[in-house]
């Protein structure tokens, strides 16, 4: 891995959706977990005040930033597209065997894999389910987190340590479950 931090386990990622919870979200994720800011919504000058804010909160409590978009903000890693940095967490995404074939070859640190089961993001789309990301997840060398309709209780279904969530982090969700092997 081409960074200080270990890989979390639990992250959230930010949306339009979460963004009025998301202080206090960040606040109850266990010391460690991994923020993805995203907010592709907010104009520019919105979006790095909002970045600037959430950040602190998120370092603070010792989580793991890493940053959405091709801005050079101070964050612990990228998130998306091809490798921008040679220092810090790269972190990918896959719907897919070749997608995630493809974040190998750009040497992601970890690949977000989605959606294993229906999430309001892609309302109506296919899913991995249990069986497709496991599959997956198990032909993969680099670290895998799921995604797509996360929360702590499916992520104990799927019997997965290491998983994101937008929706399934918010303040009014259960607390997230942290014990289980690491990948």
């Amino acid at each position: 891995m081409a960074s200080d931090h270990p890989l979390p386990l639990i992250w959230l990622l930010s949306d339009a959706r979460n963004d009025a919870h998301l202080e206090q979200s960040l606040e109850c994720l266990p010391p460690g977990s991994g923020f993805v800011f995203r907010h592709y919504h907010l104009q520019k000058d919105v979006r790095v005040r909002r970045f600037a804010a959430l950040c602190g909160i998120a370092r603070r409590n010792g989580h793991v930033v890493v940053l959405a978009g091709n801005e050079d903000w101070p964050a612990d890693g990228t998130y998306g597209g091809r490798r921008r940095r040679e220092t810090g967490l790269h972190l990918a995404t896959a719907h897919d065997g070749p997608e995630l074939q493809a974040a190998v070859r750009d040497r992601a640190d970890g690949v977000f894999l989605s959606p294993v089961f229906r999430t309001a993001s892609h309302p109506g789309g296919v899913t991995l389910g249990l069986q497709g990301f496991h599959t997956l997840a198990q032909q993969s060398p680099i670290p895998v987190i799921a995604l797509g309709g996360m929360d702590a209780a499916r992520a104990r279904l799927l019997g997965w340590p290491r998983w994101g969530a937008i929706d399934g982090l918010t303040s009014d969700s259960p607390p997230p479950h942290t014990a289980g092997p690491t990948d």
